[in-house]
């Protein structure tokens, strides 16, 4: 039996390496005082060439990152500050902070990859380190609060993504803990509408809005000149934005679902670039532009611009964001993920997608080409089959070792 132990040992490392990955804890210090602290998972998803293949590396972030105690600062009035994580050879992991006063944001997150690492990016047609960049990601939070998201949030750093969970962090911090009080990030809210509680009392840090559900999916066309399809979209689309409340008399954050029989398309082709405008009810009217880049052939949404007009704000909602990177996916074939997304445009502006499909690019026959599946949903699929076949490999083990023990303990009984 000490060989299944040993063996169900190494199984359980190689789920650590697969990407059952822990969380780590980083804190950026001015002598004594902790100015920033963040407790956190993080995987990468960086796409490099070889020689004749294009490739996909999926990275945890591992235990043993540390901060960079050089490039990480907590601000002066001319710098903002920055928590710089490194790991690896050459790894980095970068969030820059701005506040207004009343709310702090991650102005930047940046992620530094060296394309050396062969254990990372075997047979990698480079050797160079590339560093990506992200402005306004969406993460912001109350000052004096601890922003808290525990579901996954995915974020696109040109030929990168980085995927956070179980996040709780702070920057300006009075004190050297986590505030108990908490900002809850949207996704989370969805699940849960609790207000966020210090000792003995109950403070709003970030309403909660009241969750719609999950929207209804809708199937979106746009047609050239001719006549003929040049764009298809499916999915469910939630708006999450943030606006003074006139019946609350303050700032709120708000899910408005849009309603596909209350929803037209109309839009554009061209050849490197394609829009879909959707506009419901003349109150909302949210704008998607892709873009193609002809040398990779590879295309991405490159930008959202959303006005809305909702009863309840002060005034028309407006928000635009045009150096975005989502929904990547290679000419010819359309980009797909069941799995719920949240966009993050700008820091009042969010939209969660459901089940989309989308395909802005050489549409024929009026279908979808062979789709291409976000991380995400790969992710969901593999784990059950690499939980599966561990488990299977266990049982074998524990079964090899019993009947081998049984074979020793009958071999004790034989007549001398």
């Amino acid at each position: 039996m000490q060989l299944s132990h040993a063996l169900a040992a190494l199984i359980i490392a190689w789920f650590a390496d697969l990407g059952c990955i822990q969380a780590v804890t980083l804190e950026v210090k001015e002598g004594n005082s902790t100015c920033i602290k963040a407790e956190l998972s993080a995987t990468f998803s960086i796409t490099y060439n070889t020689s004749n293949s294009t490739r996909t590396a999926r990275v945890p972030l591992p235990g043993s990152t540390t901060v960079d105690t050089v490039s990480s600062s907590c601000g002066t009035n001319d710098s903002s500050p920055w928590l710089v994580a490194v790991f690896g050879p050459g790894h980095a992991l970068g969030l820059s902070f701005s506040t207004n006063g009343s709310l702090y944001s991650v102005a930047n997150l940046s992620l530094q990859y060296n394309l050396s690492d062969a254990s990372i990016f075997p047979e990698a047609n480079r050797s160079d380190v590339v560093t990506v960049v992200s402005p306004s990601v969406g993460i912001s939070a109350t000052i004096n609060t601890t922003y808290r998201c525990v579901s996954a949030s995915t974020f696109g750093l040109g030929e990168a993504a980085v995927t956070f969970s179980d996040m709780r962090l702070e920057a300006y911090m009075p004190g050297n803990d986590l505030s108990p009080t908490e900002s809850v990030c949207a996704a989370d809210q969805t699940t849960t509408t609790a207000p966020p509680t210090t000792a003995g009392t109950t403070t709003t840090a970030a309403p909660a809005p009241t969750p719609p559900g999950t929207p209804e999916r809708g199937t979106y066309s746009v047609n050239n000149r001719s006549g003929t399809v040049c764009l298809l979209a499916q999915m469910g689309l939630q708006l999450n934005v943030s606006y003074f409340s006139l019946s609350q008399n303050k700032t709120i954050r708000d899910l408005v679902n849009l309603t596909p029989n209350l929803t037209r398309s109309s839009g554009s082709c061209e050849a490197s670039s394609a829009s879909l405008v959707l506009t419901q009810e003349g109150s909302t009217t949210l704008n998607f532009t892709f873009t193609l880049n002809s040398t990779s052939n590879k295309y991405h949404l490159s930008g959202v611009t959303l006005l809305a007009n909702l009863s309840d704000a002060t005034a028309p909602i407006s928000a635009s964001n045009t150096s975005l990177d989502y929904l990547r996916s290679t000419l010819g074939r359309s980009y797909m993920c069941n799995a719920e997304q949240t966009l993050f445009i700008v820091p009042t502006f969010s939209l969660n997608t459901f089940r989309l499909q989308v395909q802005p690019f050489e549409v024929t026959t009026d279908q979808f080409a062979t789709a291409e599946e976000c991380q995400i949903d790969q992710d969901q699929m593999l784990i059950p089959i690499v939980v599966g076949a561990a488990l299977a490999g266990l049982v074998l083990i524990v079964l090899v070792a019993y009947l081998i023990g049984r074979k020793r303990s009958h071999a004790g009984y034989q007549t001398i």
